[in-house]
């Protein structure tokens, strides 16, 4: 196998960890004010991903780091074309972090519904985001001959791209509701697995078009075969739901992203960003790759790291699976 297809591989592998991973949290984040009926409430959401959130965007960066390292074209006229998109997601995750660290230094309630409504503003206009950036990825841009795009910021915002944000708002709604479900006590619990059931079941009519619509404009047979599970999947997460094992239930839901995220690099590939005003100006794996030399240094440099990146992140996870009870939380 090619190391361009290796470092394809991998930067798609990031990014579905990464949308696997900050889902559920951008997903609790959404959720604030629809599950946090009380300020003990509120801080327990927060607690369940206060020791994860900021290491899950690990992800993020190693992807864009990979991105940038193993197909400069492709970050160059990714970054540029789509600057506003990434502003402004870089801007809802930065209130959004900020949120996190500031909520708990005032001590009116003013203080808190005001950095509440930043968690649940920056987590659901990134969610939204994300899926738009994505969806515009597998759908083509206009490039010229120098890989520039010539595109508006407007022409970003197309059905298609607008239909893939819904698409994973509403999936990381539902995947946030069942972690909350594992993740904390006594009716808090039991709200978010009833919220989950009604959001899994209203993220089912989107993301089934999306999916249809991907696979018929852009798909194949790999793309389609990975369509049909995350599809089986998202349903299967539905009906374990309802019969109480939520547990499953959330895992469908990380399947169904995780999948989800591989159709859409499959529909792409071998292209990494292709033109829609010309198809010989497209990016590809090739076209748009570093040298062979510096894949292979980045291929070395990964078999070190990886693993230890991966077993200190799973530490991590296991050091913090306990439930958050809302009793044992302290009356402001």
């Amino acid at each position: 196998m090619e190391l361009t297809t290796i470092w394809f591989i991998a930067i798609a592998v990031l990014f579905t960890g990464y949308f696997i991973l900050e889902g559920f949290d951008f997903g609790v984040g959404m959720l604030m004010p629809v599950l946090g009926r009380e300020e003990r409430e509120r801080r327990a959401m927060i607690n369940t991903i206060g020791p994860v959130w900021d290491g899950n965007e690990v992800w993020l960066i190693t992807a864009g780091g990979a991105m940038f390292a193993a197909f400069p074209h492709w970050y160059a006229s990714l970054f540029s074309g789509f600057y506003l998109l990434f502003f402004l997601i870089l801007l809802a995750l930065i209130v959004r972090g900020v949120a996190f660290e500031y909520r708990g230094k005032g001590d009116t309630a003013k203080w808190r519904r005001g950095w509440d409504l930043c968690i649940t503003a920056g987590s659901a206009l990134a969610a939204f985001l994300w899926g738009a950036v994505v969806a515009n990825i597998v759908r083509g841009v206009p490039l010229d001959a120098n890989f520039d795009y010539t595109g508006s910021f407007w022409g970003l915002l197309n059905g298609y791209a607008l239909l893939g944000g819904l698409t994973m708002l509403l999936l990381f709604a539902t995947h946030g509701a069942y972690f909350l479900h594992l993740r904390t006590t006594g009716d808090l619990s039991a709200r978010s697995r009833a919220l989950g059931l009604r959001l899994g079941a209203a993220t089912a009519v989107p993301a089934l078009a999306f999916l249809l619509w991907t696979q018929i404009a852009h798909g194949n047979a790999v793309s389609l075969v990975l369509i049909v599970v995350a599809v089986l999947a998202l349903v299967a997460g539905l009906a374990l739901d309802f019969k109480g094992r939520s547990g499953w239930a959330f895992a469908a839901t990380a399947v169904t992203i995780g999948l989800a995220s591989a159709a859409l690099f499959c529909a792409l590939w071998p292209d990494v960003l292709p033109s829609t005003s010309d198809a010989a100006n497209s990016l590809n794996h090739e076209n748009a790759a570093a040298t062979q030399k510096t894949l292979g240094i980045m291929t070395w440099v990964a078999i070190v790291f990886l693993p230890i990146v991966l077993l200190y992140q799973g530490w991590t996870y296991w050091v913090f699976r306990k439930r958050v009870a809302v009793e044992r939380i302290p009356v402001a």
